[in-house]
């Protein structure tokens, strides 16, 4: 008798637990905290709304312009150091493909996060490369990395971005070659983008 009462007690205790697990996976449908906890659980597009609410994103592919407004901590006239294709990917990553020759080292990388509304902060690495001396036929003599610091604002719309960039390019030996700090300026690239567009951006 004693036992079966035991018996008894453990299967109400299984069924109570499962209805308590039940009550707690119906409450949580439609919480989307849940998503960021989960997200392999989900699609990326998914996530991406619940990380930037109704904001416009900045993953996509981008048109920038960088220009130098100082070299070596030094006042300068505007210089545009760079014209380039950028893109920025969900997974919170980036690569650019900068305007220099190809021989000598073209593509660089990046990572990104959301530093406020509309805002973004970029850590972006250009690494063992090539100098130009001997653009655009050969290959230049070896250079250090460069280290490249974003900080950049989304208009409303989502068709273009602009900020503020830190330059730091340092020889083979990690000593720094020469820094700069700009503006940079970005314009989205849509399926209707042609190259007469990207020339006059």
């Amino acid at each position: 008798m004693k036992r079966r009462a035991t018996t008894i007690n453990l299967i109400l205790g299984i069924i109570l637990m499962g209805m308590l697990c039940l009550g707690k996976a119906s409450a949580a449908c439609g919480d989307l905290t849940k998503v960021a906890a989960h997200p392999s659980l989900f699609q990326p597009h998914l996530l991406l709304r619940v990380d930037d609410g109704k904001d416009a994103t900045i993953v996509g592919m981008w048109h920038a312009t960088f220009t130098a407004k100082t070299q070596n901590g030094s006042p300068i006239s505007d210089l545009v150091i760079d014209n380039a294709l950028v893109v920025w990917h969900r997974d919170k990553t980036e690569i650019m493909n900068s305007a220099r020759p190809a021989q000598d080292g073209n593509f660089c990388m990046g990572v990104w996060e959301k530093a406020g509304k509309s805002t973004y902060k970029l850590n972006h690495f250009a690494w063992l490369a090539n100098d130009t001396a001997n653009a655009p036929y050969g290959i230049g003599n070896p250079s250090g990395p460069t280290h490249i610091v974003e900080e950049v604002t989304l208009s409303p719309d989502g068709t273009h971005y602009s900020g503020s960039f830190t330059l730091t390019a340092y020889d083979t030996s990690g000593k720094v070659a020469v820094s700069f700090t700009g503006a940079i300026v970005a314009t989205r690239i849509t399926v209707g983008t042609t190259v007469e567009d990207l020339l006059q951006t």
